[in-house]
């Protein structure tokens, strides 16, 4: 008798711990969900957006700013783009202001102007060359080779972000790609114009 009884209270107390568990489980997700608003942990895949269940129109919800991104510096990159054969290249802007920290995307166009197939890669450059270790490159075409049919034409984007230990002496950079045919011998990078001093006239004098 005092085994059933036992048993009795063993179930009793699964039974109390299981309740326990799920009444645990159904109050954890809306918890989490406080916590992730409140501290805004885990909501960095999300932008500026509507958010359903908040009337006809929704409820604006701004997201906090990148604490990495150094708001108080601004940038100046330039893009140069050198073609080393008969073919168009060039960047969709020739500059662009970012912050350290902040990501940003350029395009860079391409057509093969050529009556014939071609296999090509770029390789990129930058002024003033400190910048180089700084200069953080997510997706770049200069990464791979392409192989491009007669009159094809791409868009090829480039994501960087600039370190903010970028000494803050640097206020303009010069990102620039030679773009060169494979197979033939590959190209020194290019020293950037922008990096150079102007040549003097011929004469030494003014026209």
């Amino acid at each position: 008798m005092s085994i059933q009884r036992e048993n009795l209270r063993m179930v009793g107390k699964l039974a109390v711990i299981t309740v326990g568990m799920f009444a645990f489980g159904y109050v954890l997700i809306p918890i989490y969900k406080h916590i992730c608003e409140v501290t805004g942990i885990n909501i960095l895949s999300l932008s500026e957006r509507q958010v359903p269940g908040n009337g006809a129109a929704g409820k604006d919800v701004k997201l906090p700013k990148n604490s990495q991104v150094d708001y108080s510096r601004t940038i100046t990159v330039e893009f140069d783009a050198n073609a080393r054969g008969p073919w168009e290249f060039k960047p969709e802007k020739r500059s662009l202001k970012v912050h350290p920290g902040e990501l940003a995307t350029v395009v860079y166009e391409f057509q093969n102007v050529q009556n014939r197939r071609m296999a090509a890669q770029a390789i990129p450059s930058y002024a003033p060359r400190q910048a180089t270790a700084f200069f953080n490159k997510l997706e770049c075409f200069c990464f791979n080779q392409y192989t491009l049919d007669p009159g094809e034409q791409r868009d090829w984007p480039v994501t960087f972000v600039i370190d903010p230990k970028l000494s803050k002496d640097v206020t303009t950079i010069t990102l620039s790609y030679t773009f060169f045919e494979v197979g033939g011998k590959t190209p020194a990078a290019p020293e950037s114009t922008a990096a150079l001093p102007a040549a003097p006239s011929a004469g030494g004098g003014q026209s």
